[in-house]
């Protein structure tokens, strides 16, 4: 194995990581929460965003260091690159834009209320932006492996 592939290895494995949580998050988890009364939504959101947000918080870096260093040491650089490269590092670094705008904003403000009415909008706030990160993660997975063909 080669440093390229070992650093390639860390980028997709940090990428399941974040998308994967997304998807499971969105889909999975949130539907089965209906299950519990407000109250202890809210203490399990508390507990979810913290530990989800601190995995990624880790990921998010790792996969933007390992994308620049694949680009720059294998590629020469952007214009060197493929198209589908190009698109996966402009939608990574909108991605971690996005969660960047999470855990400063809606987040940051859901950590400092207690009042449920409050929190639950920044908990809708955070939903629709991880939906959106969904989205744009999904696309560029798809990119990703149409670069195979």
């Amino acid at each position: 194995m080669t440093i390229w592939g070992a650093l390639l290895a860390v980028h997709i494995l940090c990428a399941v990581i974040w998308v994967g949580g997304m998807f499971f998050a969105y889909l999975v988890l949130r539907p089965s929460l209906v299950v519990l009364d407000a109250p202890q939504r809210l203490l399990l959101h508390t507990q979810i965003f913290r530990r989800f947000f601190l995995i990624i918080w880790h990921a998010m870096p790792l996969i933007l260091l390992t994308g620049f260093a694949v680009l720059f040491g294998e590629f020469g650089g952007p214009a060197n690159a493929r198209w589908n490269v190009q698109v996966m590092m402009g939608l990574g670094l909108i991605m971690s834009v996005v969660f960047v705008v999470i855990v400063f904003g809606p987040y940051a403000r859901f950590r400092r209320t207690t009042d449920r009415a409050r929190m639950a909008a920044n908990i809708d706030a955070i939903r629709k932006l991880i939906g959106l990160n969904l989205v744009l993660g999904l696309i560029t997975v798809v990119v990703a492996a149409l670069s195979q063909f």
